[in-house]
């Protein structure tokens, strides 16, 4: 690990302030160091000599000073760093949030299985560490590099045999912990690498455990969690006693050097070649030489956790946003109720494939077209919602929207336009109305409950024990398929946006849910335009065009007649 790595610097502008504080007050302290020395050893040697009380009472006052400057110059730095380490975390969480949503699902799906629970740990757990980091770490660190340089010239000027010393034995501390650190840096990576996987495994286990439950596999998943804890023990472990083995030779180390000096001090003292008072500042300088390397050597360990979580966040930032994703500026502004999209031999592919997801899919999507995506799994449906959702850029070919290039839209106010009904809706652990509410927060209640009568899910909604207030559970797993489905048509009903895409919404309900969804659909698919993903054609009919997907191509459509009722739109207070 670097001992300052400089993308916590570059990602991070908001702790430059409080990491100059840091230094300045390490420089502070250093001369606050020397100056306690130097006022300490000159009241010994006035003591030893029977200078009286009335006569130190000067240097006694003002070395009480220079201890509290001391003690406050300490606290100031470590309260400025951990300052700089509550706005590093702040800003680093909302960097790889904002990041991870740019990358989309499709990244998250394709980088490892359990990657969205890693990525919550590291936004949680991993970035924490960092308090070690800025608050112990680097302190310290700045001491380390100013005080054992301003000790070996002072010492230097007073006697340059026990300077000599000094400067002979000092690289010897950092040194050992260079080796030491060479064997830290694999056992903590290590550490933290299982400390993901226990995290994102878990997180996945328990949305999860329901459908685990059902199918009699959850006692399995509790073993591999159970193997993964006793991993993650033995390697903590591991790093703590090669922390422990590391604090044990600095401190001999130091320890050792302290005492060579000593002994020399010693022997020429009592030969008459030093005076007492020069002794005594060279004895009391050298432990403050040696120390700020011991520190830092031990706060290496404790900050090790969180500088691993940082290079974690790091290679995530630093991984390129799709072109669909990138930030742009468009050259006017689109508005999908007036303006066309058109899709003109669009290619996907994703990275690693050795196939293509689309290929050469020509489409003209007006304001108001109602279209159904027919075909099996994996003939490319969902990827041609993704490309619409911007999780996706086309490998080859062209969309636009009302003659502008897709790319150049920002991406904030091409999504304000679309409602998405995915296959099964996520659903978070706050209350129904919270929920309904995700894509409008600014709504009140009267329009969430407003919405859910649209949807028809307002009668089941009033029957829950708190009603709108009730909670959901952790993806909606207080509710039924059906009941989760009718939220998120909710909730698209509040977004009242002008394109809806539906990715097979009724896949998994009953023929009673499956009706009800219908129903609501026909008045939601009322003024808007509908792109709907269905297995089959007949499965969709009556939704306009029907066109067929397989293995990444498009056919010509069917032309069915509508027979969804289609009322007028719904007026949705603002």
């Amino acid at each position: 690990m670097k001992p300052l790595d400089p993308r916590l610097l570059r990602y991070c502008a908001a702790a430059r302030g409080y990491l100059a504080v840091t230094v300045a007050l390490g420089l502070a302290a250093t001369g606050l160091i020397l100056v306690q020395a130097s006022l300490l050893a000159h009241v010994l040697a006035g003591a030893a000599t029977g200078t009286g009380v009335a006569v130190l009472a000067g240097s006694l006052g003002a070395l009480v000073a220079v201890l509290l400057a001391r003690a406050a110059a300490s606290y100031g730095g470590e309260i400025a760093a951990l300052r700089a380490a509550a706005a590093v975390k702040s800003q680093l969480r909302r960097r790889l949030t904002d990041h991870a949503l740019r990358l989309g699902p499709s990244w998250l799906a394709r980088h490892r299985p359990g990657m969205s629970g890693e990525v919550t740990t590291l936004a949680t757990r991993g970035l924490d560490g960092l308090d070690a980091y800025f608050a112990r770490y680097l302190p310290q660190l700045v001491l380390a590099c100013l005080v054992p340089f301003a000790v070996l010239v002072r010492v230097g000027l007073a006697d340059w045999i026990s300077g000599l010393v000094i400067g002979l034995t000092l690289p010897l501390i950092p040194l050992f912990a260079i080796l030491v650190g060479l064997h830290t840096k694999a056992t903590t990576r290590r550490q933290w690498r299982l400390l993901a996987r226990l995290g994102g495994h878990f997180l996945d286990v328990v949305e999860g455990l329901p459908t685990l439950k059902l199918f009699g596999r959850s006692r399995p998943q509790a073993e591999v969690i159970g193997k993964v804890t006793e991993e993650y023990r033995a390697a903590t472990m591991s790093t703590l006693r090669v922390a422990f083995l590391s604090g044990f030779v600095l401190e001999l180390a130091a320890a050792l050097a302290t005492a060579l000096v000593a002994v020399e001090v010693g022997l020429r003292l009592l030969a008459g070649h030093l005076s007492y008072q020069t002794a005594l500042l060279v004895l009391l300088l050298t432990p403050e030489a040696y120390l700020p390397l011991r520190a830092v050597g031990a706060q290496f360990h404790a900050s090790t956790e969180g500088a691993a979580a940082a290079r974690d966040v790091f290679e995530i930032l630093d991984t390129p946003v799709p072109a669909a994703a990138a930030r742009s500026v468009q050259a006017r502004p689109v508005d999908l109720r007036k303006d066309t999209i058109k899709l003109s031999g669009v290619t996907l592919t994703y990275p690693g494939r050795d196939h293509d997801a689309l290929s050469g899919v020509s489409l003209a999507i007006r304001p108001g077209d109602h279209i159904t995506l027919a075909g099996p799994s994996g003939a490319g449906k969902s990827s041609l919602l993704a490309l619409l959702l911007r999780f996706a850029a086309p490998s080859g070919g062209r969309i636009e929207a009302g003659g502008v290039d897709l790319a150049s839209v920002p991406l904030e106010e091409w999504r304000r336009q679309i409602a998405w009904v995915p296959q099964q809706p996520y659903l978070f652990a706050t209350s129904v109305a919270d929920n309904i509410a995700l894509g409008q927060p600014s709504a009140g209640l009267a329009a969430v409950q407003q919405a859910a009568r649209a949807a028809g899910a307002a009668e089941f909604i009033e029957g829950l024990p708190q009603g709108y207030a009730t909670m959901v559970g952790e993806r909606g797993l207080r509710l039924s398929s059906g009941q989760r489905q009718q939220i998120a048509l909710a909730r698209a009903f509040l977004r009242d946006a002008p394109m809806l895409l539906l990715d097979e919404p009724a896949a998994h309900l009953d023929a009673a849910s499956a009706a009800r969804l219908d129903a609501a659909l026909g008045t939601l698919m009322a003024g808007r335009t509908v792109i709907e993903v269905s297995h089959s054609p007949g499965a969709a009919a009556g939704v306009g065009r029907v066109f067929t997907l397989d293995q990444g191509k498009l056919t010509q459509p069917l032309i069915v007649m509508p027979s969804r009722s289609a009322p007028a739109p719904l007026a949705m207070p603002s």
